[in-house]
């Protein structure tokens, strides 16, 4: 649970949790529509989960 919780708390990770907020906070203030939401969503969280397959394939291959 402490190795989790260190990981989540990576630089990476805060960005990401960061956008995603002020992005939704945008959405429903109505400073942004939902499809420019939807954009700019889908990239920030497929970069994030793209770097940690990368990272976790990487990690396999040099353990085993």
């Amino acid at each position: 649970m402490k190795e989790k919780l260190q990981k989540l708390l990576c630089v990476k990770s805060i960005v990401t949790l960061v956008a995603t907020g002020v992005f939704c906070y945008l959405s429903v203030v109505g400073a942004i529509g939902a499809d420019l939401f939807m954009t700019v969503y889908t990239t920030i969280i497929a970069f994030y989960f793209g770097v940690q397959a990368t990272k976790a394939a990487t990690d396999k291959e040099q353990k085993g």
